[in-house]
C-alpha cells in the first residue's frame, strides 16, 4: 500500500485533458517498469495508443504519449484513484492489460502462508481490483477491452508452485466470470497464459526446471515478447468483440 494510499502521477508527465477528434486508444498496463509488462508499454507506444502504466516503482518510460502511476496494484484506494485519473484526463479508457503480478516457487510443505497471501493479493486481488475499475470507466462508452494474466503452469500443475498456480488458476476462474457481467456494456475479458519467457520472474528458476517445463510443450522453446503481444493484439482488436471468457495458452499447452 501506498503511504497516501493514492495513486501518484509521475510529476514530468501529467495526464492531459483529451482533445477532440483524438482517434488513438487509450491502453492502461499495470506492473509496466520491467518484463513483460515494460515490453508491452514499447510495443502499443509504436502502434500509436497513449499508454497509462501503474507500477509501485518510478517511471522507466519516457513519451509524450505515456503517463505513470506510481501505486500497488493491490490497493484499492489507490487503484480508484488511478483510473479516476484516467477517466478525467482522457475521457475514456479502451484497454486494460492486467500484466501486474508476482510468482514464488517452493514445495508446499516449505510454503508460508506469509507468501500465499502476498500471491493471492497481488495475483486475485489486483487483477480483480483493475478489471473492476477499468470496466466502471468503460461501460460509459460501451466498448472495452480486459486482459488478463495466467500461465502454462496451471494447465501443466507444475510441481513446486501450488500456492502460485493456485492464484492464476483463480485468475481463470474471474476471467470467466467478469466475461459474463461485463458483456452487456460491451467489454470483453480474455487472459493468456505465457510459457517462460526470458523475465526477472524466472531468473532464480533452476536451468533444469526450466527445459523441464519447456519439454511439456508442443513447441519446445522459451516464448518471447513478441509471442506475447500477438496474443494480446488479438484480445484488443476491436474486430473481438465476440471473443470473451476465454485462456489462450502459449506453446501449445492445453
Amino acid at each position: 500500500m501506498t503511504a497516501t494510499s493514492t495513486a501518484r502521477v509521475d510529476g514530468r508527465s501529467g495526464l492531459q485533458a483529451d482533445k477532440p477528434g483524438t482517434a488513438s486508444p487509450v491502453t492502461f498496463i499495470t506492473g509496466t517498469t520491467s518484463g513483460i509488462g515494460a515490453a508491452l508499454v514499447a510495443h502499443y507506444l509504436e502502434r500509436g495508443h497513449r499508454v497509462v502504466g501503474l507500477a509501485r516503482r518510478e517511471a522507466v518510460v519516457q513519451h509524450e504519449r505515456y503517463r505513470h502511476l506510481q501505486a500497488d496494484v493491490t490497493d484499492e484506494v489507490a487503484l480508484r484513484a488511478a483510473f479516476a485519473e484516467v477517466r478525467r484526463g482522457y475521457g475514456r479508457l479502451d484497454h486494460l492489460i492486467n500484466n501486474a503480478g508476482t510468482a514464488s516457487m517452493n514445495h508446499a510443505m516449505l510454503t508460508t502462508a506469509r507468501s500465499v497471501e502476498r500471491l493471492l493479493k497481488v495475483n486475485v486481488q489486483g487483477t480483480f481490483l483493475a478489471a473492476r475499475e477499468a470496466a466502471k470507466v468503460m461501460q460509459r462508452q460501451h466498448f472495452g477491452r480486459i486482459v488478463n494474466f495466467t500461465t502454462v503452469a496451471v494447465p501443466l500443475a507444475l510441481d513446486g508452485e501450488a500456492a502460485y498456480v493456485a492464484s492464476k488458476a483463480a485468475v481463470e476462474g474471474l476471467t470467466r466470470v467478469l466475461a459474463r457481467e461485463f458483456a452487456p456494456f460491451g467489454v470483453t475479458v480474455n487472459a493468456v497464459g505465457p510459457t517462460p519467457v526470458k523475465t526477472a520472474l524466472i531468473a532464480g528458476v533452476p536451468d533444469a526446471a526450466i527445459a523441464a517445463l519447456v519439454g511439456r510443450q508442443a513447441i519446445t522453446r522459451l516464448g518471447t515478447m513478441a509471442d506475447v503481444a500477438n496474443v494480446v493484439d488479438f484480445f484488443l482488436s476491436p474486430e473481438s468483440g465476440f471473443v470473451t471468457g476465454q485462456v489462450l495458452y502459449l506453446g501449445g499447452v492445453s
